[in-house]
């Protein structure tokens, strides 16, 4: 037998999962690295943490299912998109820290663009807000505050990647320098239409072309790993950004089907099909995936701060020892008591799209206790669920009639619970959470025939449990208008006067 390894880079963990043809997970590790915080609403990471972290767990997920190289028919990645990473190409050395998708760092960049009337066109080229969260304005601010970096980028001596490119770079030992079609869609600088970058944007930002990676499909043998790292060569053969790659892996291949991940962030994509859908509700037009040539486009909402709500319990607040515990704190109370939490510690992604709007708790009294604040961190991934899924039914004329659901968080039964209730629709867990990292496999096993076509993929998918809605609609319209005075007093608070 054979197996599919997939590489689950993520924001604050590496991962790396074997998985075999029926979908399930034969053997996994995970490792968490720093986060670095430099600033207000900066954050950082060291990209040779994320490449020590990543090849340590692919070796160890291997060595636990007893595999070699020979065994691995294929590696894919998914990775946290938008996290912007600038080496040199001689020596592959990163010529600073990574600048992680949730920075604000490039938020006056972002304030100037908008002031000088760019907006619409970048809107119309990328289907993406003129925003920080984005990478082609964090490449501008590396390029603009280091010294001479943009004439040494013009020359090609060094290279911009998202990490998946920074990933296929080092595996490959600096033979591959590509990007895909769903992670290039998020960096401002490609256009969802030719499918292309863009030199109308590349001019905008100043961002020499002569950086960039090659685009390429999300399912194609890019290229092969250096033998020394797992002893023989592997097909680098898929490559997709995780939430794209949760799509694809919740098999959701019909227009209309959508998922939500909660993670660090919360992700909800619908998928609409082969043209793209601009949003007028502040919602992201997207590039799903592509394979065979065929382009499938997404709508989507971003939340920034989601799963990350309850690391900032157990580290900021200490109020837990580990990420896990919160359910057993929440159960210590019967409800929030009227505490709401607004986690827009990075400001707010949609589809508010406000970058200086800052965290918040309200409600608070001296009846107040721990429990209501987990309870509230908790709920707020549900609430910020609600605001995106309700701008997507909008933009799409479709009302969903279920949501999947995936990501770290949908262990936590309380929250699916209060989603189901705050959506009014049946929430649906699959057997495999691990959708994402699934995700990846399935591209890469696609590429090299070990997956036949979409039809393998779906039949893999199973049911785990389904949550059905409790409450009247009334009640659901009274809990979710009180989220939305709260967030109306976060808005803009951090902008100077």
């Amino acid at each position: 037998m054979s197996y599919i390894l997939a590489l689950d880079q993520g924001t604050t963990s590496s991962r790396a999962i074997v998985f075999g043809r029926d979908g399930r997970v034969v053997a996994s590790a995970q490792q968490e690295f720093p986060q670095i915080f430099p600033g207000p609403a900066l954050v950082e990471h060291d990209p040779e943490a994320i490449w020590s972290s990543q090849i340590a767990v692919a070796k160890e997920a291997m060595a636990t299912a007893g595999l070699t190289a020979a065994d691995i028919a294929a590696i894919g990645i998914a990775n946290q998109r938008e996290t912007t990473v600038l080496w040199e190409k001689a020596t592959g050395k990163p010529v600073a820290n990574a600048i992680v998708w949730q920075s604000r760092v490039s938020a006056g960049i972002c304030d100037r663009l908008k002031q000088q009337g760019h907006e619409a066109m970048i809107r119309e080229k990328t289907g993406l807000v003129v925003d920080a969260y984005f990478s082609g304005t964090k490449v501008k601010h590396l390029l603009d505050t280091h010294e001479g970096l943009r004439a040494r980028a013009m020359r090609g001596e060094v290279l911009f990647g998202t990490i998946e490119t920074f990933l296929l770079w080092r595996l490959s030992g600096g033979a591959v320098h590509v990007t895909d079609v769903s992670n290039a869609s998020r960096t401002l600088m490609f256009n969802i239409h030719t499918l292309d970058w863009d030199d109308e944007l590349l001019a905008l930002l100043d961002v020499p072309r002569a950086m960039l990676p090659a685009i390429r499909s999300n399912s194609e043998v890019y290229g092969h790993t250096r033998p020394e790292i797992f002893g023989a060569p592997i097909p680098l053969a898929g490559a997709a950004g995780d939430q794209q790659a949760a799509l694809f892996g919740q098999a959701c291949f019909e227009p209309g089907s959508a998922k939500n991940t909660y993670g660090t962030g919360c992700f909800l994509l619908m998928n609409t099909g082969a043209t793209p859908k601009p949003s007028s509700h502040g919602l992201l037009t997207t590039v799903g995936w592509q394979r065979n040539g065929e382009v499938t486009y997404a709508l989507e909402g971003a939340v920034f701060i989601a799963g990350a709500v309850v690391q900032w319990l157990r580290d900021g607040l200490k109020l837990i020892p580990t990420s896990a515990d919160v359910e057993r704190l929440m159960l210590e109370s019967t409800d929030s008591d009227g505490v709401l939490l607004v986690p827009a510690f990075v400001g707010l992604g949609a589809p508010y799209w406000d970058q200086y709007a800052r965290g918040l708790i309200i409600g608070l009294t001296r009846n107040t206790t721990a429990s209501h604040l987990a309870r509230a961190a908790v709920e707020s991934m549900a609430y910020q669920t609600r605001d995106v899924l309700d701008a997507m039914q909008q933009d799409s004329g479709i009302t969903l009639s279920s949501l999947k659901v995936d990501g770290g968080a949908t262990v936590n039964t309380h929250l699916l619970d209060f989603q189901a209730d705050l959506l009014g629709v049946p929430v649906r867990r699959p057997a495999v959470g691990e959708t994402t990292a699934l995700g990846a496999a399935y591209l890469a096993g696609l590429a090299v025939g070990y997956w036949n076509d979409y039809e393998d993929v779906r039949r893999n998918w199973a049911l785990d449990r389904e949550f059905a809605p409790t409450i009247d609609q009334h009640e659901r319209d009274r809990r979710y208008r009180r989220w939305t005075r709260a967030v109306a007093r976060a808005r803009d608070w951090a902008r100077e006067d």
